[in-house]
């Protein structure tokens, strides 16, 4: 029987979602089965999985819904407390197949120390479905402790998957069409500190898969931390044409003080470094960015500053968070900001962000750019800008721009 999944939050949880849907159904027989993956990286994310669990519930009486994910291995008691959720599943757990089958010894609410996991386990599967981009996990953990961050706490330290894995796995997913395959984890710069040797990095990483796998046509990175970007990844971004030019920067911030507080390893100054030269390695290189408005003791001054940055940075697309306090974290015991201006705060960098995304999209009228199509009659250029053409999805097509719409460009 199939089973049903609904995830929330990261492209981690995306990729995890789609191995243990398979680890489901394998074991589910005739059981009517819904997995919820939680996300618990705002209160916002945590209010709609409980939501959606009783939605569920609602809608489909007779089916054991299996709550995981962040939410449910920092949050265990107020999942545990909804009478909806059949079992919890904590995220030490999650990917191997025993944690699916039917145990009526198993307490529901048994969730593990997750930071007794010291291995990452690799994902064995060939793409995820209704995805074109191929999302390959090489990281898990962190080891760090911003003051406003609870996933170390859902996630456990920081590993690495072997390159050899990684390789295999983005080999197999080539083997089956995969055009493009993107590198993920939660706190992906951090990659190969824990392994033997400790020579391995998310550059050598880069090169490596480059090098093992010539057909693999797109190799792109999701979110990383600019000031642990290592030498070889730099020597990638200038040599490598095959590794996209879009980065995604875990800024958050662009006041000193306000980064301090944050517990961030990096100054306003790193990142606008790291972006020039980036830039002069690549020059059409394109950076998204994370930024969180209405931090704990953030004066008017302060944000201006991380406005500012967004220029400064040269930042194209941005996910803008309102702060949201966490339970138990450093952040949340500081002076808050009220919740009025951190919404208004939130809102003039969106508008920042939307006026950095015009500026970008008027550059590119006129130019050539290959596009990988999606589903829903959307593509990818190669800095990551949506393009709107008809094309098979998964094809790789050269097109001329004509113009946008304010959020994406047209094609001929």
């Amino acid at each position: 029987m199939a089973v049903e999944t609904l995830t929330f939050g990261c492209r981690l949880n995306t990729v995890e979602a789609e191995v243990m849907r398979g680890h489901a159904e394998a074991a589910s027989r005739d059981r009517d089965l819904v997995v919820v993956n939680t996300c618990a990286v705002t209160t916002e994310a945590g209010r709609q999985a409980r939501k959606a669990i009783r939605r569920l519930h609602r809608e489909r009486p007779g089916a054991e819904i299996f709550v995981t994910g962040c939410g449910a291995q920092i949050e265990t008691a107020a999942y545990a407390a909804m009478p909806e959720v059949a079992r919890l599943v904590g995220n030490g757990d999650k990917l191997s197949p025993a944690a699916w089958g039917p145990d009526p010894d198993r307490p529901r609410d048994a969730v593990g120390d997750v930071f007794a996991a010291r291995h990452a386990t690799p994902t064995r599967i060939a793409g995820v479905a209704g995805h074109t981009r191929a999302f390959v996990p090489v990281q898990n953990g962190c080891d760090h402790r911003c003051t406003f961050c609870v996933i170390p706490f859902g996630r456990g330290h920081s590993r690495s998957v072997a390159p050899a894995a990684v390789i295999d796995q983005v080999a197999r997913i080539v083997a089956h069409g995969g055009r493009e395959v993107v590198l993920t984890g939660v706190d992906l710069t951090a990659y190969g500190r824990d392994l033997a040797g400790a020579s391995e990095s998310l550059g050598t990483l880069v090169l490596a898969i480059l090098a093992a796998v010539p057909d693999l046509a797109r190799l792109r990175l999701s979110s990383i931390d600019s000031i642990e970007a290592d030498d070889a990844l730099m020597r990638a971004l200038a040599d490598e044409p095959r590794l996209m030019p879009h980065l995604h920067l875990s800024l958050q911030a662009g006041d000193d003080l306000v980064l301090k507080r944050m517990k961030r390893r990096h100054e306003r100054s790193d990142a606008i470094r790291f972006c020039r030269e980036v830039r002069r390695l690549r020059p059409d290189a394109v950076f998204g960015a994370d930024l969180i408005a209405g931090f704990p003791t953030e004066t008017e001054d302060q944000f201006a500053r991380s406005l500012e940055l967004v220029a400064e940075c040269g930042l194209t697309h941005l996910h803008v968070f309102p702060y949201s306090p966490r339970p138990g974290t450093p952040a949340a015991r500081m002076p808050p900001v009220a919740p009025e201006i951190v919404r208004g705060r939130a809102a003039r960098l969106r508008a920042a962000g939307a006026a950095a995304l015009v500026r970008h999209l008027d550059g590119e009228v006129g130019h050539s750019h290959r596009v990988l199509a999606e589903r829903g009659g959307i593509g990818r250029t190669e800095g990551f800008t949506p393009v709107r053409l008809t094309a098979e999805p998964g094809t790789i097509r050269t097109v001329a721009i004509l113009g946008h719409d304010g959020r994406a460009l047209l094609a001929a």
